[in-house]
């Protein structure tokens, strides 16, 4: 890209550095972050009259897009830890919304399907979702989103060691 400044090169760091301890709001973590606080408020607060939490949701998204997960496999796709899922499992299907039967494969794992009911809740929940997406979107042009998704991912890939950002993982949280 013209005027991109190669990673690693020791002027950039040097002077995002002096920049950075001038000026702690020029962080780009810090707007990255303020931005995904109040995106996930705002799903909170659409998802809060469904009676779901943001990783409910995500959950009951990722099992809607892979079906027979097993528990591991969607805490890798939502970004949490095997307990964190197992635990959140648990609650969905406490309240009728996943099913969990066991692997033939692996007797000790279980994999999870959404229940009707849960099937139901989820597309009503997306679309409230969508609708908290499509306010972030309209807030800019098509090619600005564009680009504000290709730096996204480029800032993943920086703090990954460089690997390319998953684009398996859900995209909807």
């Amino acid at each position: 890209m013209e005027g991109a400044t190669p990673v690693g090169d020791p002027g950039l760091s040097l002077g995002a550095e002096a920049s950075f301890l001038a000026d702690p709001e020029s962080r780009p973590g810090l707007a990255i972050k303020r931005a995904e606080q109040a995106l996930m408020r705002e799903k909170a607060e659409a998802l809060r009259a469904f009676g779901l939490t943001v990783p409910q949701y995500a959950a009951m998204l990722a099992l809607s897009q892979v079906p027979g997960s097993s528990g591991a496999q969607l805490a890798r796709r939502c970004n949490v830890t095997p307990q964190s899922m197992a635990s959140l499992l648990a609650t969905l299907e406490s309240k009728a919304l996943v099913s969990r039967v066991g692997s033939s494969v692996h007797g000790k794992v279980s994999l999870a399907h959404l229940t009707d009911t849960g099937n139901e809740l989820l597309a009503a929940a997306d679309r409230a979702a969508i609708a908290v997406e499509r306010r972030l979107a309209d807030a800019f042009t098509s090619a600005e989103l564009s680009s504000l998704r290709s730096l996204l991912m480029r800032a993943t890939a920086a703090l990954s060691g460089g690997a390319p950002a998953d684009t398996a993982m859900v995209t909807e949280l």
